[in-house]
């Protein structure tokens, strides 16, 4: 599924896997959220209602890009940088965006962002 990313203004073309999550989170958009900084790598908000964990693969890599949601939280996270490996199933890959867009996300502390669909 392609999805739109406003980041503070500037819209930015995503893509979501298929991935009950992924689809689960789809199904929330449009949404507004501020984003704010984790761990220096990557930004974080919580999601209006938990997302299916159905089916989430063991263990991932977030690198820089990946949108991803970090199931006991119930948050998203936008990754600007490469992010530690998880070995559970606890943080699932939704998608991902071009690593260019990424540099407003680095550059503040807190971001507004509007994801849509942009089918």
């Amino acid at each position: 599924m392609n999805i739109r990313i406003t980041i503070d203004g500037t819209p930015v073309d995503a893509t979501l896997n298929d991935s009950a999550a992924a689809r689960d989170f789809a199904a929330q958009l449009p949404l507004t959220l501020n984003l704010t900084d984790f761990h220096q790598n990557e930004k974080i908000a919580d999601l209006p209602r938990r997302l299916s964990t159905s089916g989430a693969p063991e263990g991932v890599h977030p690198r820089t890009g990946d949108l991803a949601y970090y199931a006991p939280w119930g948050n998203l996270a936008i990754y600007y940088r490469d992010g530690s490996p998880s070995t559970g199933n606890d943080l699932i890959i939704l998608g991902h965006m071009p690593e260019s867009a990424t540099k407003a996300l680095a550059d503040n502390d807190e971001v507004s962002v509007t994801i849509e669909d942009a089918s």
